[in-house]
């Protein structure tokens, strides 16, 4: 018997069916009228050339259409006569990009989604017996206890990562398992290793559907049901078997099936566009025109909608609010989360030896330089300009690496957590505080290192007191610098976005950093800035800590020279200010840039948009 129904609870089987199913993005229809079904324990493959709509279509049959201006989806979609969310709580959606933490091993992988995942009260021992069982079903057990990877580390292959990642959404025994494009990227060995795994799903009775280009033969009749589509409209739906077949008697067709030929191969050349030439294109997409207006006559299509139960069409199955009924079990406590968020988020970043590493290097390295080329500055007048400018770069280096760090990790994992809590997974602030209190020891690190080796190269104050208030300033700054990081990281659509806009805004701060501008100078409109610059108040702590009590040699015949450290405070306009104020300003601006970050993570949950009643007609062909 499969594992996750031991662990996950019971799992109804489901048949699944849909009928004029179209998706518009702004004016254009990118899907048009796609209809069919699939039983359970059926595999069903959407399959067609690039651009068809395989990936619209999977999407809108998994409900997961992202809610976005422009964008209208229609149709009707049950899992046994209701709903899809009615019949099958729980679905298993698995993208195409393989989203997973790098430093975890594949068996802390599967146990961290287990214990999120599965009902409360679920036992360790049946959790454990659930990993183990996936282990075996999915063909990683050789792997079980090795890091996942990822670009710059090598982990588990490809393939391994796709098996993996469908073990994590497998977890609560899913009637439904969509796929999105599981063989992108494989070999064909690895390709067919992993579609295997669905039909091995399918046999166990869940309704199985998945995007699929290119398959080799083997794959192929592995699929129970095909739904072929090219532009955008559906060209054939039923039995896979008899795809072929009907496309080579199509008008047009070549009367029948090449020997030999791969079938899926024959199927997409039947529906390809070909855009070498005008000619060609008007010609191809003529063929293609009559191949599906063909199908739309014959006697696969469905000219009526699949009838609601009766208990929606008297609207049982609804809340109070109107609102569909979720049958789903519930996951993990506030405190479970916690408790199991921490345990992956200190894993992931201690492991992190290699970027860990570099950062450590960075700023031992950063230190030495700035130590030599301020190696003990004495008392004299040019050493108060000395002591800003160190002062000044070693309040801008903490606060870029601390950025750019950041900006480099947390767009990706970000995709990772919308994805989780769309699924119900955990919420936003068992994350949120499992994150911080898993990093920030680490990430203090950094600073103190770099503080501890320039302090006493450049021969800045050697009083303890002032050495713990320097070390406190640049780590509190640092801190500042990654929480403004995942602020931005938060807002950008991508991580390369990311990397341009955190840059830019930290070159504000730098501007309005008390160095290059005094903030008496500063126009009315932009006042705000100087007061919300991490850069401004972590100079202006680290300037005040050790000017405050300083002595200058005063030269002969100079009376205009500045003898304190005070009148160099003055001069600046830091004169109001002492090192503790400057502390209260950084931590608002942490908490500052915390809420804002908590907020952008909790609004920005991914919605998605529920299926309005499709046009009258139903044809594909019906679409201007």
């Amino acid at each position: 018997m499969w594992v996750g129904r031991e662990v996950g609870g019971a799992m109804e089987r489901v048949d699944l069916e849909f009928w004029g199913v179209s998706v518009r993005v702004r004016k254009r229809w990118v899907l048009e009228g796609a209809q069919g079904g699939v039983k359970s324990g059926e595999v069903l493959g959407l399959m067609g050339p690039s651009g068809s709509g395989k990936t619209t279509l999977l999407t809108a049959l998994a409900g997961q259409v992202p809610r976005a201006k422009g964008v209208h989806l229609e149709g009707r979609i049950a899992g046994n006569g209701r709903p899809v969310r009615e019949a099958a709580p729980r679905v298993a959606f698995v993208p195409q990009e393989d989203l997973l933490f790098s430093n975890l091993t594949v068996r802390e992988t599967l146990e961290t989604s287990a214990a999120l995942r599965l009902p409360r009260g679920t036992s360790r021992a049946a959790r454990a017996e659930a990993v183990e069982g996936l282990l075996g079903k999915l063909g990683l057990r050789q792997c079980a206890d090795s890091r996942v990877g990822d670009k710059k580390r090598r982990g588990i292959s490809g393939g391994e990562k796709k098996r993996l990642a469908l073990g994590c959404e497998l977890l609560g025994s899913p009637a439904l398992v969509f796929a999105d494009e599981p063989t992108t990227g494989l070999d064909s060995y690895q390709a067919e290793k992993v579609v295997r795994v669905l039909r091995v799903l399918a046999d166990a009775g869940h309704t199985v559907v998945l995007t699929i280009h290119q398959p080799r033969g083997a794959i192929f009749g592995m699929l129970d049901r095909l739904a072929l589509l090219s532009q955008g409209r559906l060209i054939f739906s039923g039995p896979a078997k008899d795809a072929a077949g009907f496309l080579a008697t199509c008008p047009g067709g070549p009367g029948s099936v090449p020997a030999n030929v791969n079938p899926a191969e024959f199927c997409l050349d039947q529906v390809s566009v070909d855009q070498d030439s005008p000619e060609e294109e008007r010609a191809t997409l003529a063929h293609v025109n009559e191949v599906a207006n063909a199908f739309a006559k014959g006697p696969l299509w469905k000219r009526e909608p699949p009838a609601w139960a009766e208990a929606e069409q008297d609207g049982q199955g609804r809340d109070e609010n109107g609102k569909r009924k979720s049958r789903g079990h519930e996951g993990a406590g506030r405190l479970k989360q916690l408790r199991v968020l921490f345990g992956r988020a200190w894993r992931q970043a201690i492991r992190d030896k290699q970027n860990n590493k570099v950062r450590a290097m960075s700023n031992l390295m950063s230190a030495v330089i700035f130590g030599t080329v301020f190696h003990k500055m004495g008392r004299r007048q040019t050493s108060i300009q000395d002591r800003q400018g160190l002062l000044q770069v070693a309040a801008i280096n903490t606060a870029m690496a601390s950025l750019m760090k950041t900006l480099g990790v947390f767009p990706k994992e970000r995709v990772l957590v919308n994805r989780d809590r769309s699924n119900g997974a955990y919420g936003v602030a068992p994350y949120f505080v499992s994150k911080l209190a898993a990093e920030l020891p680490v990430s203090a690190a950094f600073p103190l290192i770099f503080g501890a080796v320039v302090y006493p190269m450049c021969g800045l104050d050697p009083t303890p007191a002032k050495l713990g208030r320097f070390l406190g300033s640049v780590t509190l700054e640092s801190f500042c610098s990654a929480a403004l990081g995942m602020c931005v990281g938060s807002i950008a659509p991508s991580p390369e976005a990311a990397f341009a806009m955190g840059p830019a805004v930290m070159v504000i701060f730098i501007v309005f950093g008390g160095y290059y501008v005094n903030e008496e100078n500063v126009p009315r409109l932009l006042r705000g800035l100087p007061r919300a610059s991490l850069i401004k108040w972590a100079f202006q702590a680290l300037l005040v800590n050790e000017m405050r009590g300083l002595t200058f040699e005063q030269r002969p015949d100079h009376p205009t020279d500045l003898t304190t450290g005070e009148q160099a405070l003055e001069r600046l306009g830091f004169h109001t200010e002492d090192v503790n104020e400057c502390a209260k300003a950084q931590l608002k601006l942490l908490a500052g840039f915390y809420g804002v970050c908590y907020y952008l993570l909790a609004s920005n949950k991914s919605r998605f948009i529920e299926p309005a009643e499709p046009s009258a007609g139903g044809a594909p062909s019906a679409r201007a």
